[in-house]
């Protein structure tokens, strides 16, 4: 049998000495770094989760799809009242790009607050705000004012105009800041657009981007009206088919003479017929139309290789300045020369918006023409293709007038082509006429792909890079090398 073995007992005095040994140092330096870093950690997350998401997360995406525009940037930072964005969506079901987007809106001002409501929990809530079912991730945005829905179909945008496949963008920006502008602005321009006459409508993306400047829409029929309404802040009249009566031309004469605002878009005119009222009125602020339709006679100032489609040259106005500096291009595919009258009253302040190059000229023909090329009879150019202009009034009060010369201003493909700058032409013109204080040209951010649009000199010249200069250059850097090492 083993001897039993006495099970060691510690002494307190050598416990105390290993606790002062070297390796203990060591040991417990790298526990409290350890310690100590992890608190870091802890609390640099906590601070970070705290700050705003425009702070934290970086725009990565190939659209910039959270940049906040300048024009956002303005809105809240002038904000004076309080704005809440009800997201009205169910838990598990919330859109991670609205999301992102919303937290940078939160982020930019203490005046914005975001409010989740989940419809499952609050059943009734929005029924204070809209009638009937509406989609997940819509938003209501609320002030002192007033309110406004910002249905989920707003939100994102789908564009048809290819018959074998659409295009989807994203808006959120232009849907959020409108809404925010909306409930915080003290009252509402009006534009009121003339019926009667065989005018175009404007299309629902028009439309949308009208009211998404916060401007009210409404249709204007003069045969039994007196005059115009006193809420117009401008007129449209575009593309009419037929031309005013005596009576509509004398109310709408009265209407500019009191200081208001009109914005005319006609086409060029179908052989035999005429508008004799309506270039009389144009006459009375200077302006006059050239017969025929306007070919360019330089490439740098047409696309896709067809003379008629005319990518004009800007004039120096507040309408055009932002499309000039954001690079942006107005396409025309068919348009009438403008001119002004050398002879109009010193008070007219007369502006051309759209000018083609010297070279242009117009072909008289019209719709009729069998070549591009200039014929005997054909009227010289320059010309406008867009014109403003403006008179002060002895009361005060300010008249303002654009006249464009294609309806294709308004042409949702002819729009696309150009990546919107048709449209933030048009937006520009309503913007000046109802003095707005800001006026949104907020893109909607493509989730596909943009348009590229280059004139016809540039695409000839990027042609002969690719298919000749390129490859000829490469096979000559061949033969130098080849020649060379065969020499050795």
């Amino acid at each position: 049998m083993k001897p039993f073995k006495k099970k060691p007992s510690v002494k307190p005095a050598s416990l105390l000495a290993s606790l002062k040994t070297r390796s203990f140092r060591v040991g417990g330096y790298s526990v409290a770094v350890i310690l100590i870093v992890v608190a870091i950690a802890v609390a640099v997350n906590a601070l970070v989760g705290a700050l705003p998401a425009n702070w934290t997360q970086l725009d990565t995406t190939a659209s910039q799809l959270f940049t906040i525009s300048e024009e956002t940037e303005t809105i809240l930072d002038n904000l004076e009242q309080d704005v809440t964005i009800y997201w009205v969506v169910q838990s598990g079901q919330e859109d991670d790009t609205l999301s992102t987007l919303l937290d940078r809106y939160a982020g930019m001002s203490s005046k914005v607050k975001v409010v989740k409501k989940d419809p499952d929990v609050y059943p009734t809530f929005v029924e204070q705000y809209v009638s009937g079912s509406i989609y997940n991730n819509s938003l209501i945005v609320e002030s002192e004012t007033r309110h406004t829905y910002v249905s989920y179909e707003d939100i994102y945008t789908y564009d048809y105009t290819d018959y074998y496949s659409y295009d989807v963008s994203f808006a959120g920006e232009s849907a959020l800041t409108g809404a925010i502008d909306y409930v915080t602005r003290e009252s509402l321009p009006r534009m009121y657009t003339l019926t009667g006459h065989g005018e175009q409508t404007l299309s629902s993306s028009f439309q949308s981007a009208v009211e998404g400047q916060n401007i009210e829409l409404e249709s204007l029929s003069l045969l039994t009206a007196d005059a115009i309404p006193e809420d117009a802040d401008v007129i449209l009249i575009y593309a009419p088919e037929k031309d005013l009566s005596d009576r509509e031309k004398t109310i709408l004469l009265e209407y500019l003479q009191s200081g208001g605002s009109l914005i005319l878009i006609t086409d060029p005119l179908q052989e035999g017929s005429s508008r004799p009222n309506l270039e009389a009125l144009m006459g009375e602020y200077g302006l006059k139309s050239e017969s025929g339709i306007v070919v360019e006679g330089s490439k740098n100032h047409y696309a896709f290789s067809s003379p008629v489609g005319l990518l004009p040259d800007y004039g120096s106005h507040e309408i055009t300045s932002p499309l000039q500096e954001g690079g942006y291009y107005v396409y025309l595919p068919v348009a009438q020369g403008l001119t002004a009258d050398s002879e109009c009253r010193d008070t007219l302040s007369i502006t051309q918006l759209l000018t083609t190059s010297s070279s242009a000229y117009s072909k008289v023909k019209g719709y009729g023409m069998e070549t591009y090329e200039k014929e005997e009879g054909d009227i010289d150019g320059p010309f406008a293709l867009a014109m403003a202009v403006s008179e002060v009034l002895d009361d005060g009060g300010e008249t303002n007038l654009v006249w464009v010369s294609s309806s294709y201003l308004l042409d949702d493909q002819t729009n696309n082509q150009v990546s919107g700058g048709n449209q933030d032409f048009f937006l520009n013109c309503i913007s000046w006429m109802c003095q707005q204080d800001s006026d949104l040209t907020i893109h909607a951010k493509t989730l596909s792909q943009e348009y590229l649009t280059v004139s016809s000199s540039a695409s000839s010249l990027l042609t002969l890079l690719m298919v000749g200069v390129i490859p000829l250059g490469c096979l000559a850097a061949g033969i130098v090398i080849w020649v060379r090492r065969k020499k050795r």
